[in-house]
């Protein structure tokens, strides 16, 4: 699964192309004839050039099962096996977890399981409220309280609470341990070259190798439970944090770096007291994106035992309860926005200068957010003993609109069959089945030759053997047929999401009234989680390749309105106004200076969508594909870490080669319009 928002790796670090790279457009001409050629004829000449031998075929699943076995059963350290050391910190993540559980959850409790007896009740949801509302309050004014409180009121109104508060407490330990461990590795990489070049493809696999393919590992090696839930989380979200840090720590003023020096600064003062400090708002950025993939994997955390909403949104999809459903992902969303919003405030308050502390001492004015947090704290839990409806939110009072939903889209079901039928038929023979064929008979020798040859022109050598090694890392795997029904569902579904997207994004970047509301529909978009969009589309279209589509365009389509909305909004006034005097149309302002200033932003929208577009595939596979997302989705059913892992790694190969060549390929167009 992808980092939304963030480009595996940005643009600059693509290897420069070669000068002869950038002309003769004729040679693209030559190799896609030469791969044709070699198409018609292969078949005769080398049968295997189009299905790779068995025989040789690299049996690298069963090796990667072996060595899983060998780590569990055998691996020691002498006093202790590596079993008892994942366990061990299983255990230590656990005491945090607990101690947050308990104060927004599920009270402090003695005993356990069935016997537990509730010593000391949770923090009151009032409380909760209030203390959201202070923090809003002191990062960002009463605006600031009134939208963060009234999220937290609306998961109590809709009887969303008890669910809210176990996602929350998973956030709150995983997100803080994101944030430094991140940040650890950036640092670490920003001063260590050889750490950078070793981390950074351990942190492309990390992105892009979809987290249902490392759920058995972390199973087997820390126990089913919301720690081995949290770990799960930390392993997919902290790869932003390491990636803005190292950019934020390399953008630090050299003065400021002069200066350090000439003070006398030590390593260690120099990192923690000047580079960090000075990259604050940066790395502010990066906790806001730790924290916004901790919710994006909340439901696929609840396989493994985190609870909470994620395994609501996951009963609902179980027995295709859509309201519920719904409701559930709403819930997400408010409790994402209300963190969004929190964290940014946050950065902001820390970038800022601060202001001088008022003298006094009484702590009670010296620190007066805290002083009425210990205030609200106290007097909600001693009304709470008197007031039940203090304590626990009123179920008389909570509203529900599942019904509501669920009905809306049976009678959409019920009026329009007919027409949804004859769409998804129209789709299916004339479009996807046809496509699916024709990658499936392409020779994996050819496309590996023409792919090797696109990196070259686009990035030279280097990128080359990368984009060629990993597509034969597939074919040598024996994945290569699951992999092109994968690039076939993934190719269709993002080009179908662009169409879509960017003529929105057009639209909307010049409108400002329409920008704020199309912004505020593509954040719910990206914040609902992936499984409600699967619930609808099963509903009205049943299982298959259709309905996979449809889910997978639903949830792509906000890259492409979003980078290609940001690329116009961009160019600068000041060209737009000299197309104007020199007599050009809206029409040429719009074709012949925003679209082709706005192009790599636009490629690199592209780029996101094709990284959603493979991170839904997999979550698609409940819906009866038959791509490498299902054979991801068995492996963990069987609880066999060889397949889904190497089913994984040959997502993310896919991944990484599209995530490559586009990257490239904006660079190039950055270049050609002199942006760089």
């Amino acid at each position: 699964m992808t980092t939304p928002g963030l480009p595996l790796s940005p643009p600059p670090a693509v290897v420069a192309p070669q000068p002869a790279s950038r002309s003769l457009p004729w040679a693209w001409m030559v190799a896609i004839a030469l791969f044709a050629a070699f198409w018609l004829t292969a078949e005769t000449l080398t049968p295997a050039a189009f299905e790779y031998p068995k025989a040789v075929v690299v049996p690298l699943a069963s090796w990667i099962s072996a060595a899983m076995k060998w780590l569990i059963d055998e691996a020691t350290f002498g006093l202790f096996s590596f079993t008892d050391l994942t366990r061990f910190i299983s255990a230590v993540l656990d005491v945090p977890y607990t101690l947050v559980l308990s104060l927004l959850s599920t009270g402090f409790l003695e005993g356990s399981g069935s016997s537990a007896v509730q010593i000391v009740p949770p923090l009151p949801w009032v409380a909760v409220i209030g203390l959201v509302m202070l923090l809003g309050h002191w990062l960002g004014g009463a605006r600031l309280a009134l939208l963060a409180g009234g999220c937290f009121l609306f998961l109590a109104i809709f009887g969303q609470w008890t669910s809210a508060m176990v996602t929350l407490a998973s956030i709150l330990v995983a997100a803080p341990l994101g944030v430094v461990f991140g940040l650890l590795f950036g640092i670490a990489a920003w001063r260590w070259r050889w750490v950078e070049r070793v981390i950074m493809p351990v942190l492309d696999l990390m992105q892009t190798i979809p987290v249902f393919a490392y759920l058995v590992p972390v199973l087997f090696l820390f126990g089913f439970g919301p720690t081995a839930a949290v770990i799960a989380t930390l392993i997919f979200a902290t790869p932003p944090m390491t990636r803005i840090a190292i950019l934020a720590l390399r953008a630090v003023p050299s003065e400021i770096i002069d200066l350090g020096n000439m003070v006398g600064c030590t390593e260690r003062q120099m990192t923690w007291r000047v580079m960090v400090p000075a990259a604050r708002e940066s790395l502010m950025v990066g906790m806001n994106q730790v924290i916004m993939l901790s919710l994006n994997m909340v439901i696929i955390a609840s396989m493994i035992g985190a609870g909470g909403l994620g395994f609501d949104v996951l009963a609902a999809l179980r027995r295709l309860d859509f309201g519920a459903g719904l409701e559930a992902g709403f819930a997400i969303v408010a409790l994402a926005i209300a963190m969004d919003r929190l964290s940014q405030a946050a950065a902001e308050k820390m970038s800022a200068p601060s202001s001088e502390t008022m003298q006094t001492s009484s702590p009670f004015r010296r620190h007066p957010y805290l002083a009425g947090a210990v205030v609200l704290i106290v007097a909600t839990t001693v009304l709470s003993f008197a007031i039940p409806g203090i304590r626990s939110y009123p179920e008389a009072l909570e509203i529900s609109t599942g019904t509501f939903w669920s009905e809306v889209v049976a009678w959409i079901n019920i009026n329009y069959f007919d027409t949804l039928e004859a769409v998804k038929n129209a789709m299916l023979l004339n479009v996807l089945i046809p496509f699916k064929r024709f990658l499936g008979d392409l020779p994996w020798l050819g496309v590996t030759l023409l792919i090797s040859f696109a990196g070259y022109r686009l990035g030279g050598w280097r990128l080359a053997a990368l984009t060629g090694g990993l597509a034969l890392f597939v074919a040598v795997t024996g994945q290569w047929e699951k992999a092109m029904i994968t690039v076939y569902l993934c190719g269709v579904s993002a080009v179908l999401a662009a169409l879509i997207g960017i003529p929105i994004g057009i639209v909307s970047a010049t409108r400002d009234r329409l920008w704020s509301w199309v912004q505020v529909a593509i954040d719910t978009l990206q914040t609902l989680p992936s499984f409600v969009y699967l619930m609808p589309a099963v509903m009205l279209f049943r299982v298959g390749d259709f309905t996979a589509m449809i889910a997978v365009v639903a949830f792509a389509v906000a890259p492409s309105i979003r980078y290609t909305a940001l690329g116009i909004r961009k160019v600068d006034p000041k060209l737009i106004e000299a197309g104007r005097a020199m007599g050009c149309t809206e029409w040429q302002i719009l074709t012949r200076i925003r679209l082709k200033l706005a192009l790599p932003e636009i490629m690199l929208g592209l780029n996101q969508t094709i990284m959603f577009a493979l991170a839904m595939l997999v979550i698609t596979a409940l819906v009866g594909t038959r791509d490498l997302g299902q054979e991801v989705y068995i492996a963990l059913t069987k609880a066999d870490t060889g397949r889904g892992l190497v089913a994984g790694l040959s997502i993310a190969a896919i991944a990484i080669i599209a995530d490559r060549l586009i990257s490239s390929g904006a660079v190039h167009a950055r270049r050609r319009l002199g942006l760089e």
